[in-house]
């Protein structure tokens, strides 16, 4: 079993953000994506900083190296500032369980940065892996439209998107931020603890949001958030999931098996997302939609095969 710490921490991760995506999803459309970015990782950044001192003595990661630091912060900047923020944006125009399945593309865009950043190359089959990932998202946020008359001309069918472009778009966004941000993990985590190579993401994820408040003049509005007390309970229960429990295990994956098959595990949220959605949010999904996040999810497998 020890063998698999990696594999089992990847398993544990999809369960985790499955549980943050549907928190979320319902946080965000009653205090908005900035209000929640903003408290969640708040309430993350103590929940680790207390779990470290316990764990490892201090509550700040002060023995980390300035690569660790610079590399890790970097991250923090990319995957929670800028594609947390798209993720939580989409959450409330396409729903979570669409957002979710535009993350699929993470380890397309893992792979774009790692043959930039790191020189790794892709082969012909990570790129037919590409297309079936892409089809299978394409299955789902396309639809086929009806023949219409439109005087003596007939229109023949066509295809328009079952989902505002916006929220697709910040989906892609939103995966670009995950994809890049686990590569600059890795890289920046090395042998580091991952709890802490989680808190500095965290802490810099927290100042880059307190400081567009700041700028922004939103701190007085944040009063109104905590007096939605539902909004205050599922942002409770989503942070616990994911900034700190989802987040640390998924670095504690790549740290104990390939950024490839980590990924690969943790990307099928899309297809776990599916019941909790119908039987809890009451969504209608249909037949398409399960064979296009299936599709999605078996092109992400075979990126890494």
């Amino acid at each position: 079993m020890s063998s698999h710490i990696g594999e089992f921490a990847a398993l544990l991760t999809t369960l985790f953000w499955t549980i943050t995506a549907l928190s979320f999803e319902t946080a965000s459309k009653r205090i908005g994506s900035m209000h929640l970015n903003l408290l969640r990782l708040a309430l993350a950044s103590v929940l680790l900083s207390v779990f470290s001192y316990f764990y490892r003595g201090m509550f700040l990661p002060f023995d980390a190296s300035m690569h660790n630091i610079t590399w890790l912060a970097l991250s923090g900047v990319v995957g929670f500032i800028i594609g947390d923020f798209a993720l939580f944006k989409a959450f409330v125009i396409t729903g979570a369980r669409v957002a979710m399945l535009m993350m699929t593309l993470a380890p397309v865009f893992a792979a774009l940065a790692a043959w930039i950043i790191l020189g790794e190359i892709m082969s012909p089959l990570n790129l037919l892996a590409m297309f079936i990932t892409l089809a299978g998202i394409a299955l789902v946020i396309f639809t086929r439209t009806k023949d219409t008359t439109v005087g003596a001309i007939k229109r023949k069918h066509s295809y328009s998107m079952s989902y505002p472009l916006s929220g697709i778009v910040l989906g892609i966004v939103a995966a670009a931020g995950q994809g890049v941000g686990l590569v600059l993990s890795k890289y920046g985590m090395r042998d580091y603890d991952s709890f802490s190579a989680s808190q500095i993401r965290v802490i810099t994820g927290f100042i880059g949001f307190a400081f567009l408040f700041f700028v922004l003049g939103k701190f007085k509005e944040l009063p109104k958030s905590f007096r939605d007390k539902k909004a205050m309970k599922w942002l409770v229960v989503g942070s616990i999931f994911g900034p700190f429990l989802g987040v640390s295990f998924s670095l504690i994956a790549v740290q104990h098996t390939s950024a490839g098959i980590a990924q690969t595990i943790m990307s099928v949220v899309p297809v776990l997302i599916i019941p909790p959605a119908v039987l809890i949010n009451k969504e209608k999904v249909t037949v398409r939609e399960i064979i296009g996040a299936v599709i999605a999810v078996a092109g992400v497998a075979l990126f890494f095969i």
